[in-house]
């Protein structure tokens, strides 16, 4: 564990971990929000929104992680000229949140939808009956109730964004597993207490977050 004693090593673990958790704040946020909306087309009655919603999640649920980073750096980045800040790293960090975003809501979305699928058509017909449109029954009365449902599924789906957050050092952005690549090439002879530290700081972070999302899903669940 000497490795961890020069305050420069310790430096770069902890700035790995900041931005594996700034990345993951953020994602979810946007793939929650994605997702949200590509559940709504999926289950609109409109056939284009439908067909959107469902050619979204065919196509990033089936491309992997690795691409769509590399697409947002070489494809929005390099070939586009998007630029997204004057700073490399924190450029780099908005292309990861993208990435991330795009991708995990394809999750997202088929959570929420199988949410919805839990809800009694009643209600929906109940709720027409009165006048309500689609958005405002959409919104008002089965998304709360699907939201009952998906706790759990969703927890899971933001425990693995959490791990996903990593892939983003492959277009330079130095979270956490760049970090621990750095430290085993200046450190050869600490490579186990390195992987021993990173890993188990993983594990510290999401054990007790996946028994949450656990406790919160058998607390907000529909007693039948």
């Amino acid at each position: 564990m000497d490795v961890f004693s020069d305050s420069a090593n310790i430096d770069t673990y902890v700035t790995g971990f900041l931005w594996i958790l700034k990345l993951t704040a953020a994602a979810t946020v946007g793939a929650l929000v994605l997702g949200v909306l590509l559940a709504g087309m999926r289950v609109s009655p409109i056939p284009v929104l439908r067909g959107f919603g469902t050619a979204w999640v065919n196509t990033f649920r089936n491309t992997p992680l690795t691409l769509i980073v590399f697409f947002c750096y070489f494809g929005l980045y390099s070939a586009l000229s998007l630029e997204l800040s004057d700073d490399i790293d924190t450029n780099n960090y908005w292309l990861g949140v993208i990435g991330l975003s795009v991708y995990t809501a394809a999750f997202v979305c088929e959570a929420i939808r199988s949410g919805i699928n839990t809800v009694p058509v009643g209600q929906a017909e109940a709720a027409r009956a009165i006048g309500m449109s689609f958005i405002q029954t959409l919104t008002l009365i089965v998304l709360p109730q699907a939201g009952r449902a998906v706790v759990a599924p969703l927890g899971s789906i933001f425990i693995a964004l959490a791990k996903n957050a990593t892939i983003v050092g492959t277009i330079g952005l130095m979270e956490s597993s760049s970090a621990m690549k750095e430290l085993i090439n200046a450190n050869g002879d600490a490579v186990f207490p390195i992987f021993f530290v990173f890993a188990g700081t993983f594990a510290i972070f999401l054990i007790p977050t996946g028994y949450a999302f656990g406790w919160l899903a058998n607390r907000l669940a529909v007693k039948r």
